[in-house]
């Protein structure tokens, strides 16, 4: 199959580039997650989790299902909990010449860099041969690589957090696909208005603000800060968050979106998330460190910041 292998920064965005750019849509990383309506807060803390995480978009595959939506998409998933149907339903597309797109456990997959179980990660997979799975991840991972077909069985059947039932899923683009500035309002809009009105505490702009004052607390929740710290920080930085826990990535759409739609409100936003891009980079850097009052300080200081650009963009 003739594929566009280019790895991207986060992988859901990844793979959805690789199955559009196969049938001619091909959009910028930012302008996926932005139409998917990616952009979210959550500060997730249980007591059977070792360390706090923050994260900075919606759940697993809720952006492939946005995308979808907001394009008129076709999204064909499949789930099953037997491994034999698993297999068909990703063969069978890929004989036909059309990649797919998978939900595993990058924890299984063989040259995944950092050995660690989420059961959200998103590749797309292209080919195979009698032991081989042809696989498009993350830049960061390799972009084009490969798995042997028992560690993508492993990764597909995992269960646990996040995880999915061996979900596969494909998309067909319309004839005619939608112009995409009647677009962009309303997955702005949409994402606006979930961060600004959060149904919890550890959401959206409540959940920064939450943040700000548990993240000075962080080192009652660890025994070993000199570990825990940096791996939150890069967690943020490095985990296929496109760096600043997503905010680049929905800078980088909204600053693409000001060029297409002449507009106060989206020029202010677009200000607003490279300011706040900005500070969630000294956010990681003042967690690794270990100066977690400062870095509550200016979670205080983003809660305000990516308040008022959801505002102006919920304005649209």
């Amino acid at each position: 199959m003739d594929i566009d292998a280019r790895g991207a920064q986060h992988c859901e965005t990844t793979a959805l580039g690789v199955l559009l750019r196969h049938q001619g849509l091909d959009l910028s990383e930012p302008m996926l997650f932005g139409l998917g309506s990616g952009l979210s807060f959550v500060y997730w803390d249980s007591k059977n989790m070792g360390f706090p995480f923050l994260g900075g978009r919606v759940k697993p595959f809720e952006l492939t299902v946005g995308l979808a939506g907001r394009l008129d998409l076709e999204l064909l998933v499949r789930e099953t909990s037997s491994p034999r149907k698993a297999w068909e339903n990703v063969a069978a597309p890929i004989d036909a010449g059309r990649p797919v797109g998978l939900q595993l456990d990058s924890y299984h997959l063989e040259y995944f860099s950092s050995k660690v179980h989420f059961g959200g990660h998103v590749v797309a997979m292209y080919g195979y041969d009698d032991d081989t799975a042809y696989l498009v991840d993350t830049e960061q991972q390799g972009g084009a690589v490969t798995t042997s077909l028992s560690s993508l069985a492993q990764a597909r059947a995992a269960r646990g957090p996040m995880t999915a039932k061996h979900r596969s899923f494909t998309l067909t683009v319309p004839k005619n696909p939608p112009s995409l500035p009647e677009r962009i309002v309303p997955a702005i809009t949409a994402c606006a208005d979930a961060f600004l009105d959060p149904p919890i505490a550890n959401l959206g702009h409540r959940g920064i603000e939450k943040a700000g004052k548990l993240v000075r607390t962080w080192l009652r929740r660890t025994d070993d800060p000199e570990r825990d710290l940096p791996q939150a920080a890069r967690m943020m930085e490095k985990a296929g968050t496109g760096g600043a826990l997503f905010r680049n990535l929905y800078r980088d759409f909204l600053g693409e979106c000001a060029d297409l739609i002449d507009s106060d409100h989206l020029r202010t936003g677009h200000r607003l998330y490279t300011e706040a891009a900005t500070l969630w980079t000294e956010v990681a850097d003042l967690i690794a460190a270990g100066r977690l009052d400062q870095a509550g300080a200016v979670l205080g200081d983003l809660a305000r910041i990516e308040r008022e650009a959801m505002g102006a963009l919920s304005r649209l």
